[in-house]
């Protein structure tokens, strides 16, 4: 059986404009690939409705798990959770155990819970919360949708908290062997490599260091017995 699918919806201006470099899609895909769920898309959208909505529907509608970023917060511009709302015709309000759950907390620090952050506890109807062991404020999981916030140790600690709840397939792993050759040089090998072990990712990335190019070759799959065969007839066929 092949592993499921997720793609990745990144919501945010401030990534669009390069004010802010997006860390939560490296962490996700390394956890995915260890949990055993191939992330196949990643997209990058403003903080806008038309945008956000139809990315949405058709990222769902095309892969197993959808992972969003941004926009859960407290501000006018968070407008994530009403948006997903919108995008499966579920109702959207202030939930009591959302609400319990930001009473406890701002109880506990002694803040005020103002309307700004009871925004937070607005959850679209049938979703069920994502626990958030950092700030409280939940993310949710509507349909095959998971929403959860973009700062990076919220957003990891989001995904530790879905992740054991979704089920995977077999992990993927990977072996990488350094070749000082131009991949023009190592192109017909790695060619013939790849249709012969078709039940593995063959992956080239070239690189220069002090002026010579060189390429990293990358073996990924399932099979690590296969990989090991893969990479050790590489090495012999390019004499390294």
């Amino acid at each position: 059986m092949t592993n499921p699918t997720a793609a990745m919806l990144v919501i945010g201006d401030e990534i669009l404009s390069g004010r802010t470099r997006d860390a939560n899609m490296h962490h996700l895909a390394g956890e995915l690939t260890k949990h055993g769920i191939d992330l196949k898309e990643v997209r990058v959208v403003s903080d806008e409705a038309d945008a956000i909505e139809p990315a949405v529907r058709a990222l769902s509608e095309a892969h197993d798990h959808v992972f969003t970023s941004g926009g859960i917060g407290p501000t006018h511009d968070d407008i994530t959770a009403d948006c997903i709302a919108r995008a499966f015709g579920a109702r959207i309000d202030i939930r009591d155990d959302a609400r319990a759950l930001l009473e406890a907390h701002y109880e506990r620090t002694g803040l005020e819970l103002n309307a700004a952050r009871l925004r937070m506890a607005r959850i679209p109807e049938g979703a069920s919360l994502i626990d958030n062991p950092v700030s409280t404020a939940p993310g949710f999981t509507l349909g095959n949708v998971h929403v959860m916030a973009g700062i990076p140790t919220i957003f990891q600690a989001m995904v530790a908290s879905v992740l054991p709840t979704l089920t995977g397939g077999e992990p993927l792993l990977s072996q990488s062997l350094r070749v000082n050759r131009g991949e023009g040089e190592i192109a017909d090998t790695l060619s013939q490599l790849a249709s012969d072990f078709d039940d593995l990712s063959v992956g080239c990335y070239p690189f220069q260091l002090n002026g010579v190019f060189g390429a990293n070759v990358v073996v990924r799959g399932t099979n690590g017995v296969r990989i090991d065969a893969a990479v050790t007839r590489l090495a012999q066929e390019l004499a390294l």
